[in-house]
């Protein structure tokens, strides 16, 4: 009962003393002056992209083709990875050996007016062990289960190489092949559809995917792969192929690879943001241009964010990129129960010096909830729509410097802001957040600290 009661302001003075005792805070007025804290952050490796997929459909359902938007995001650091639709963290690197704690994301290719009623894309977990036999081909092994068990392995091997100076710039290409084992369970659900008793079996994958560098930090990425079942799936009654087939087209931004180095020291620092925020039944769009229509059960949730500096530009342009992973809390209330969220971002801001600093931010990422929150499945229910828990994530902020509004640098590490907390599945467009239009937005202000 006792954290029911808890309210922003309790929860500002519970940062600001955090914020005290890493920083070295002080209220103005109250003892000296402190210096702005000037920790050194390198460039990382990071990108920020979107594919539009085309996929086969094996089934015998009608339609042969579906199609998909996927938001994809790329991170290479010391223990975390994220590589477009997987991500990750390593548990052991030594020379040529590794071994990683994994997720992927993975297609049930059937028609898109089915898709929101079954909700078969799902992301798997599992074990990877790689091995660098040499500088540009590397073997993948792994073993993976989705969230009831179902468990298949893998095994692929990669080739890079580089054709230099096509046009703009080089094209990066890996091919690959690919054997897996799926156990009983999996056949069964995947392709035997719960009806059919098909049995374990193996399937093979050949393909490639690419990346080609056009300008700055421009890049066209792209992936082709088709995969040949094994004679107990050709032979179901409902199975319509031999072969799938799976194309993958888009865009992305990443680091300029014309820069041989990386900056050894950027100008942007680390942060902690922590925020609260209502619901809102206004549509992000609403939201944008001042319309508001807050929820009448004030559904509530708390929000922790973790800001890590990627780049401080962009084209030439100074942009302090973030990495920015966050838990959220949703608070209980009569309408729903307590659940949690997670958020994995990568967020922009820029900053007009005007007499204070004030920043505009934007972030683009993926959210998962626990339960689905009640503003979110109203919205649904109107529409008809099943929720879904994995979805976009997109975070617009306004902030101001306390510091420069106070002028005490005493808080020049302190950004107080506004911030629309947005959950959706991209107008239908993508049958991973489940080919529903609906989501939900939170009204949300914070307090963010760099250290």
């Amino acid at each position: 009962m006792i954290c029911k009661q808890i309210k922003l302001p309790v929860l500002v003075l519970c940062f600001l003393g955090f914020c005290s005792f890493i920083g070295g805070w002080t209220a103005p007025g109250l003892a000296v002056e402190t210096k702005q804290i000037k920790n050194i952050y390198p460039e990382q490796e990071w990108g920020i992209g979107a594919y539009v997929r085309s996929a086969s459909i094996p089934y015998d359902l009608g339609d042969g083709r579906v199609n998909s938007f996927i938001p994809v995001l790329f991170y290479e650091g010391e223990r975390f990875f994220l590589n477009g639709m997987e991500g990750g963290a390593t548990l052991f690197r030594q020379n040529r050996h590794r071994i990683e704690l994994m997720g992927r994301l993975r297609f049930f290719d059937i028609p898109k007016d089915y898709q929101n009623e079954v909700q078969g894309d799902t992301v798997d977990f599992g074990l990877r062990y790689r091995f660098q036999a040499l500088d540009d081909t590397y073997t993948d092994i792994e073993l993976m289960t989705d969230d009831h068990g179902r468990w298949h392995a893998n095994v692929w091997l990669w080739h890079d190489f580089v054709w230099k100076d096509l046009g703009w710039g080089d094209l990066e290409l890996s091919p690959f092949a690919k054997l897996r084992y799926k156990d009983k369970r999996f056949n069964d659900h995947y392709f035997g559809l719960t009806v059919a008793d098909v049995g374990d079996g193996f399937d093979l994958s050949l393909g490639a995917r690419a990346r080609y560098h056009v300008w700055e930090n421009f890049y066209l990425i792209g992936r082709v792969q088709s995969t040949w079942f094994e004679k107990d799936v050709r032979e179901l009654p409902f199975i319509s192929q031999e072969r799938v087939d799976e194309v993958y087209f888009g865009i992305a931004l990443m680091n300029n690879k014309k820069e041989k180095e990386k900056k050894p020291s950027l100008t942007n620092n680390a942060y902690l943001r922590i925020a609260h925020g209502w619901a809102t039944y206004s549509n992000l769009t609403d939201i944008l241009i001042g319309e508001f229509d807050l929820d009448s059960d004030r559904n509530q949730l708390t929000s922790l964010f973790y800001g890590h500096p990627l780049t401080d530009e962009l084209f030439g342009f100074p942009l302090d990129i973030y990495l920015t992973p966050g838990v959220v809390w949703h608070w209980s209330s009569s309408t729903q129960s307590s659940s949690q969220e997670y958020v994995v971002a990568i967020k922009a801001y820029y900053t007009f010096n005007w007499p204070v600093r004030l920043r505009v931010g934007l972030a683009e990422g993926l959210s998962y909830v626990s339960g689905i929150p009640h503003v979110e499945e109203q919205n649904m229910i109107e529409k008809g729509d099943e929720p879904s828990n994995l979805m976009n994530y997109i975070d617009v902020s306004v902030d101001v410097n306390v510091g420069d509004l106070f002028k005490s640098t005493s808080y020049e590490n302190l950004y107080f802001g506004y911030s629309i907390h947005h959950r959706s599945a991209i107008f239908e467009t993508a049958s991973q957040f489940g080919r529903t239009s609906e989501g939900s937005n939170y009204h949300t202000f914070y307090l963010q600290y760099h250290f």
